[in-house]
């Protein structure tokens, strides 16, 4: 089986600067794959690239089968994209919002509103199709760019920053719609800035920093690699930490502290692995 998304060696240069930098990834098919970086690390240069809105200064792209570069048009058949901004016309209805789209890319009137109608219920939407878009809620633009975004049924689904600025409740709503999309078989490729979300969703994590991949894996892999336990140290306004292989093994080592005020032990977490790796926090 061909993987839904293919990279090799793909470099990214503006100028003389180069945002992205020897990347070379495999996304399977159905797999939902969390993609993170601090600012600046090239996750969006990336993004752009796949989408085709931006070719590659040099390396191969393969998605859905087709080139990025040679074979555009076909990618952008097999693909839905959700951008962080709000990106849907909101002086027009739900309604004509999923109109336009649809007819955009040449679905034909009976398919198109029997999509129309499908996506809308998928997310929630039907009592709001003849409500122009200006007058709903972040969630529920949120929701709508995602029901445009699978309109033309797409193989793959780009989320950039899906759930950024949306209160807690409808995160967690969005949540279920993205999971129930992958249970049905789609593949996603997501990037974020909740760590709760990537831990949540997605299968597997790269994490860039500059330009570069610098680590990839489950959850799971990527804890066991680095350490599961973590034994901290409040020093001042900071805490001071050391990754253990168990959390059993912090513990023991806190044990031959005489003084174990200012120390805990914990088990370590997505958040802890991204900082000890880019020396960022994800925000």
């Amino acid at each position: 089986m061909l993987p839904a998304i293919y990279l090799q060696n793909v470099h990214k240069v503006y100028g003389s600067t180069a945002v992205v930098n020897d990347l070379s990834l495999t996304i399977h098919e159905g797999e939902v794959f969390g993609l993170l970086g601090p600012n600046g690390a090239g996750k969006s240069t990336t993004i752009r690239m796949l989408t085709t809105l931006t070719q590659p200064t040099e390396g191969d792209i393969v998605v859905a089968g087709f080139d990025v570069v040679h074979q555009a048009s076909r990618v952008k058949r097999n693909i839905g994209v959700v951008l962080q901004q709000t990106s849907v016309d909101v002086d027009l209805t739900v309604w004509e919002n999923m109109e336009f789209h649809g007819r955009m890319h040449h679905i034909p009137r009976p398919q198109r509103r029997e999509l129309i109608s499908q996506w809308l219920d998928y997310v929630d939407l039907v009592s709001k199709q003849h409500n122009l878009v200006k007058t709903l809620s972040g969630g529920m633009k949120r929701r709508l760019q995602i029901a445009r975004a699978l309109l033309h049924q797409p193989r793959i689904l780009f989320l950039d920053e899906p759930t950024v600025g949306l209160d807690p409740q409808t995160r967690r709503r969005l949540w279920e719609i993205i999971k129930g999309l992958n249970q049905q078989g789609m593949t996603i490729l997501l990037t974020t800035h909740y760590m709760e979300e990537v831990e949540y969703l997605c299968d597997r994590i790269g994490i860039m920093d500059t330009g570069t991949l610098i680590e990839m894996g489950t959850l799971s892999e990527l804890r066991q690699r680095h350490g599961q336990g973590l034994l901290m140290k409040q020093v001042g306004d900071r805490w001071d930490y050391k990754f253990f292989p168990t959390v059993e093994a912090a513990e023991a080592s806190l044990m031959q502290h005489s003084n174990k005020a200012g120390f805990l032990v914990r088990a370590s977490n997505l958040e802890d692995i991204f900082v000890e790796l880019t020396g960022h926090n994800l925000d």
